[in-house]
């Protein structure tokens, strides 16, 4: 008989035990060891069979074994330890209060996701970006950034993936009960629950209800949909992680944005947190938030031009992706049906609003809404996620800066990092602690501080291969017990699974692979030439074996396909103990794989893969990596650290082709130098090289992957900054700035270089070229603008590379027919093939970029005669 309700009744902890409560509703027990002990330690069945959940755990304990814990003493002393520990770690200076007696940084930062993984006990995220977010919030807690997170509570969170009998994916959708969640709802002083609501098409509402969940010092704050007042479908908004249709989306973003805005001036109002003075848009599914700050300043008496002056200054925004296929795009009668009279946001103009979004650019789609976009149009401040992503997205986004090259562009980038307390096994941390110390070892782990972990040469190397063993043999026995759930719901009886005790081997090379199955990163690339495959699985002398998971998108039959093809071939009995795929890929699974695997396998196509820190991950865990040259691995591969996968970048146009080599290239990798090297044996009998291998992962890639040196670079590069200029940006400096890139707009058509001359001199290294210019300015002064020289290499196409800029300065008029002199010394500093040319930007003080308001002016052609001068 099915209940017609469901509610959760929670457990009353004796006094002695209350405790308790604070540590399981910190999510810090998700990275910290010693209160997972405890935890364990209350009940080592029901911790075990609760997932490592304490929510869930102390909702199962009976009373009476919470009666004998209470009497304790030897429990209440750990407990004692444990919440001082706890509140110490929450409430003493860290990194980020030592920075901020120097001034200049942010009181607060609202860092806003549309998802966010900080522990399965949490599913609220479906891949890397959730993570990565995850890491991210960790990160700035262990360092004491006050960071802010904002997102929605999504009643089915992502899906659950198994599988057919025949491999097919097969998804499903359990229901969250919040109160079963690591969450507490954020209420009002009379005890009534906090809500946001955003007005409708046609008079109706959306509310939400804010949950809150602890990450370390930093809050999580969760919007959901789910409320009674609420009619069926506003209900479902936050039903589900990318799932539903355009508006289904739309509404959900602009639940993220303009409800997380308001949630958050809800939660400083309620706390007494500082209000943020930066907001971090993590991907442009947040975008509306700059939209709401618009629109509180608008309250305020702020025009909307100002208003955008002051919201861009304050806004960091993090594009995620390098495909355009990635970012969410509304159609603009739908979005406009959401914003003005009757609607959202009514006092503001839906025309403005639309304008942020709309792609009026060269190859743009004038009647497509961009999220991106954006977010790029109302963040003085942008990154992508590796070096080599940063450049990709400077290329794909440079129809937003006409007339500039894409190097010019104002996007930079921060690597991706992860949290290595999440991530690193607890065996490889135990080795740390006996060999270097247990402080010393977590502070390297969090901080992010160093550049070389040098302390890894007092590891001998039996003690490492010893590790790599005992967690190849972890990971094998993990997979087993998988596999055979996997199998039992994919309807096998007993009788059939007796293979399953077979399957892997401790003593041999394993490879892991596992990601979101979209086509770029091609699950199937090892299928490609599925006999030499096998071959490699089942050599007698040095045989390897791979174990792959990955979720396909609900609504990606392709990627489903793929799975169902690479699940078939791990079904061949000739194999199916050598090559394992298993289903429902999350962050319980990826702990234990990531340290168990010798190899971290990647192949997508270059460079769409922006940067893949399920390699970071494994290689914190001493795994070393193969894959293609993209994302992170472009930036700091090494021959140290594992193999590059050559790519077939000039097949691109033959698909097909382009596959079958990068396979090939694959294959050979395998074959020839990494098993080898895996099983070679030195005088005492450890494989001494790849040994090395290991070591000098952890001891200088280690450093570098950390999410702690990640958000350190995120306050130094882009909080700070951020901080500053909208420090600067009062309402009357922002209308003022306002008011000057208006009238600079409407000049910009007049401006013009009218004539570049250069004095003679020898063309040869160390000499130098007196440049004279005569600008046209129309109504703008010296004081607006600034001339420059652009000198460089140059190719067969007269292309400037490497290009150098020398500030020309004022040098008289204007004269009577306007013009203004400009000159200046340019040095040859560089043999071969060399040019210069002559440009105007726009030139305030307040102006993060000289590209920012994307204006430019160079010579017209028959200036540029002169202009282009080359040098060989």
């Amino acid at each position: 008989m099915k209940a017609i309700r469901r509610f959760t009744v929670r457990p009353v902890l004796p006094e002695p035990l209350a405790p308790l409560h604070e540590l399981a509703r910190n999510l810090r027990w998700s990275w910290h060891a010693g209160t997972r002990d405890l935890f364990q330690a209350v009940d080592p069945g029901r911790w075990a069979a609760s997932d490592g959940d304490p929510v869930r755990l102390l909702g199962a304990v009976p009373h009476a074994r919470l009666a004998e814990l209470a009497a304790d003493e030897g429990f209440l002393r750990l407990l004692g330890e444990a919440a001082d520990d706890l509140r110490s770690y929450v409430e003493g200076d860290r990194w980020y209060q030592t920075q901020m007696r120097s001034g200049g940084l942010p009181a607060a930062i609202g860092y806003f996701s549309p998802e966010f993984g900080i522990t399965a006990a949490l599913p609220q995220y479906s891949g890397g970006l959730g993570i990565l977010a995850g890491d991210h919030l960790k990160a700035a807690s262990d360092l004491g950034v006050p960071l802010i997170g904002v997102g929605l509570l999504y009643r089915h969170g992502y899906f659950r993936q198994s599988l057919s009998r025949d491999g097919w994916q097969q998804e499903h959708y359990p229901v969250l009960d919040p109160h079963e969640l690591p969450l507490t709802p954020l209420r009002e002083p009379d005890g009534t629950d906090c809500r946001v609501a955003l007005a409708l098409p046609g008079g109706g509402r959306l509310l939400a209800r804010v949950w809150q969940a602890q990450v370390g010092r930093v809050p999580l704050l969760l919007l959901d949909s789910d409320v009674e007042e609420n009619g069926p479908g506003e209900r479902n908004v936050t039903d589900r992680l990318y799932g539903g249709g355009s508006e289904h989306r739309l509404l959900q973003e602009m639940l993220l944005g303009i409800g997380g805005v308001r949630a958050v001036r809800a939660y400083c109002r309620l706390t007494g947190h500082p209000e943020p003075e930066v907001f971090h848009t993590n991907e442009g599914h947040a975008g509306f938030l700059g939209v709401e700050r618009i629109h509180e300043l608008a309250g305020l008496g702020v025009d909307f031009d100002a208003a955008i002056e002051a919201v861009r200054a304050g806004t960091v925004f993090t594009t995620h992706t390098p495909v355009p296929a990635g970012i969410d795009r509304f159609d603009r009668e739908l979005v406009a049906r959401h914003f003005g009279p009757g609607a959202e946001l009514p006092g503001i103009d839906a025309a403005r609003i639309l304008g942020l979004g709309m792609e009026t650019y060269t190859g743009g789609n004038p009647n497509v809404f961009n999220m991106a976009v954006m977010g790029l149009r109302l963040a003085q401040r942008a990154n992508g996620v590796s070096t080599l992503h940063g450049r990709v997205s400077r290329e794909m986004f440079s129809g937003l800066w006409p007339g500039f090259d894409p190097e010019e562009v104002p996007i930079t980038s921060v690597t991706n990092g992860v949290h290595a307390p999440t991530w690193v096994a607890p065996e490889v941390l135990r080795l740390g602690a006996r060999h270097i110390g247990e402080q010393r070892t977590l502070d390297a782990l969090a901080a992010g501080g160093s550049d070389r972990w040098d302390a890894v040469a007092d590891i001998a190397d039996r003690d490492i291969w010893e590790l790599r063993r005992e967690l190849r043999g972890r990971l094998v026995d993990e997979v087993r017990e998988r596999l055979a759930a996997s199998w039992r719901q994919r309807g096998a009886g007993a009788a059939e699974l007796g293979w399953i005790d077979g399957v892997l081997d401790p003593g041999i090379l394993t490879i892991g692979f596992a990601r979101r199955v979209p086509s770029y990163k091609r699950l199937t690339l090892m299928l490609r030439d599925p006999d030499r495959l096998m071959r490699l699985l089942l050599d007698p002398d040095r045989p390897v074996q791979i174990v792959v998971a990955g979720k396909a998108h609900p609504a990606d039959d392709g990627g489903k396909r793929l799975v169902q093809e690479l699940v078939r071939f791990t079904d061949d009995p000739r194999v199916r103990h050598r090559i394992v795929f298993l289903p429902d890929y999350g962050m319980a699974m990826a702990q234990k794989l990531y340290p168990g695997c010798d190899i971290w396998l990647n192949n997508p196509l270059r460079p769409l893969e922006a940067c893949g820190t399920s390699g970071m991950k494994a290689a914190l865990n001493g795994c070393l990596n193969l894959s293609v040259l993209d994302g992170w691995w472009d930036e700091w591969f090494s021959p140290d650290f594992g193999w590059a996968i050559p790519t077939a970048d000039g097949t691109a146009t033959d698909e097909q082709r382009r596959d079958d080599l990068e396979a090939a290239a694959l294959y050979d990798l395998v074959e020839r130098r990494v098993a080898p090297r895996f099983y070679e044996r030195g005088p005492e009998g450890l494989p001494d090289r790849w040994i090395e291998m290991v070591r000098r992962t952890l001891t200088h890639l280690g450093p570098k992957v950390l999410a702690g040196r990640m958000v350190r670079e995120y306050v130094e590069k882009l909080y700070a900054p951020a901080a500053r200029s909208g420090r600067a940006l009062t309402p009357d400096t922002a209308r003022e700035l306002a008011r000057w890139k208006s009238r600079v707009r409407a000049s910009w058509p007049r401006v013009a270089v009218d004539h570049v001359e250069a004095s003679t001199a020898t063309a040869e290294l160390g000499a130098t070229l007196m440049l004279r210019v005569r600008v046209a300015l129309d109504e703008l002064g010296p004081e607006d603008v600034e001339v420059q020289a652009v000198a460089g290499r140059v190719g067969s196409d007269d292309r400037i590379t490497d290009a150098t800029t020398v500030a020309l300065k004022p040098a008289g008029g204007p004269d009577l027919d306007g013009r203004w002199a400009y000159e200046g010394p340019l040095s040859l500093d560089r043999t071969g093939p060399y040019g210069y040319t002559v440009r105007i930007l726009p030139a305030h003080r307040l102006l993060a970029s000289p590209a920012e308001t994307g204006l430019v002016t160079v010579p017209p052609e028959t200036a540029a005669e002169a202009a282009g001068v080359l040098l060989r």
